[in-house]
């Protein structure tokens, strides 16, 4: 991701990360003490300060390989009246938090009226030059939050997206289920470094972003 990126555009950047990672593990946590779990509030974690969720390694990955992570929240689904929903429930919660302040933060770009082209180019000068590095940084952070969006709803351990699956899988299945969570970070790992030295996406994480990304500007006429 720093390939091509200035100084400037780095940390235009560090700040839409913070957010997205923090509030996304926020939102988890939220949501599983509202569903009668108090893990989160007894680790520390029922908080919108960034330093309870953020992962140095992780944090650091985003920004170079693109791919990241924070600390994962934990909860007990045994405490929740529905278990299997409110598991599902608590899983999809991070990822939609991340398409809401993308969305959010589009909705106020176009509020403002200004172009995201002038943005994304920086060629204003003075105060416009002010506005444009705002807007740049907008842009950024959608492009971010609608990544963490995708990038969680995947259906690969430990990912979000497998927390849901797992949530409806039954019990039947139990020695499948094992295995999909033993094996699956293992092939998390491998789709990324592989498509790394093949030079190829082998997720669909940027791909999906983009056209996120292009029709949310389209339809905010940006």
């Amino acid at each position: 991701m720093l390939q091509g990126m200035n100084l400037t555009d780095i940390l235009l950047l560090l700040p839409a990360i913070l957010i997205g990672f923090t509030v996304h593990e926020f939102s988890h946590a939220a949501l599983a003490v509202r569903l009668g779990d108090s893990t989160p509030v007894e680790q520390g974690r029922y908080t919108l300060n960034p330093l309870s969720h953020i992962d140095i390694m992780g944090f650091l990955l985003i920004l170079i390989a693109g791919f990241g992570w924070a600390k994962p929240v934990q909860f007990d689904p045994a405490r929740f009246a529905h278990p299997r929903r409110g598991r599902a429930l608590v899983a999809v919660a991070g990822p939609l938090s991340n398409l809401f302040l993308a969305v959010l933060a589009a909705v106020l770009i176009g509020l403002t009226g200004s172009g995201s082209r002038a943005a994304v180019s920086g060629t204003t000068a003075g105060a416009g030059a002010l506005s444009a590095l705002g807007l740049r940084a907008a842009l950024y952070f959608i492009w971010i939050n609608l990544m963490l969006f995708v990038l969680n709803l995947l259906p690969i351990p430990p990912l979000d997206g497998s927390h849901i699956v797992l949530s409806w899988l039954p019990e039947r299945y139990a020695r499948f289920r094992s295995a999909y969570v033993r094996y699956g970070t293992l092939v998390l790992i491998v789709l990324i470094l592989g498509g790394s030295l093949l030079g190829r996406d082998l997720l669909p994480i940027s791909r999906i972003t983009a056209i996120l990304f292009r029709n949310l500007m389209r339809f905010l006429g940006l």
